[in-house]
């Protein structure tokens, strides 16, 4: 699966870009907002990422700058969580920070997720000391759930504490149930 934005090419990783996904990701100010990403995070870091098999519906993306040299500069994707629900998850290298790419590219992942995936809810969190995730979510449409959660995380060697957000893909109002609601083809 492929999207591209005005500025962004949102692609599948390949082995290929390790080197360029380590450089991208390798910031401990990067990493330390992530769960499952370790510090320091190198090449070998990368190789196992890029060769974790995905699920069918599992629309996880390389987001690389669309003009110029094409550099990869982040990733978003959605991943199935143990108890079901779907969660969207992303990140971005420090001097692509405040331009706007992550509500860009979160637009487009829950456009695959509303009309390619037929995903009818979908959950995101930040850690509590993140709150410009905070500001992006809320941008792309997310609420906060009221709840807050504690994720383990690598980086950090413990837990931290989240904020959980939700949103509602059905927002003209379909019925959950309703058996007409098929997903198009991705």
């Amino acid at each position: 699966m492929f999207a591209l934005t005005p500025r962004l090419t949102l692609r599948p990783g390949w082995p290929e870009d390790a080197p360029a996904l380590a450089r991208a990701i390798g910031h401990e100010a990067v990493v330390r907002n992530l769960s499952r990403a370790p510090w320091p995070y190198g090449v070998a870091d990368a190789q196992a990422f890029l060769a974790l098999p995905r699920g069918a519906h599992e629309a996880r993306f390389q987001i690389c700058e669309r003009f110029g040299d094409h550099r990869l500069i982040g990733g978003i994707g959605l991943h199935l969580e143990a108890h079901g629900d779907w969660e969207l998850g992303y990140w971005l290298t420090p001097d692509a920070w405040g331009r706007g790419y992550a509500t860009e590219a979160g637009r487009a992942v829950l456009d695959i997720a509303r009309h390619a995936l037929g995903l009818r809810r979908v959950v995101a969190r930040h850690f509590v000391d993140n709150p410009a995730s905070g500001r992006v979510m809320r941008k792309l449409g997310f609420a906060p759930t009221g709840t807050r959660s504690r994720l383990p995380t690598l980086s950090r060697g413990g837990e931290v504490e989240c904020i959980d957000f939700a949103i509602d893909l059905r927002g003209d109002g379909e019925a959950a149930d309703d058996p007409s609601n098929m997903p198009i083809a991705a």
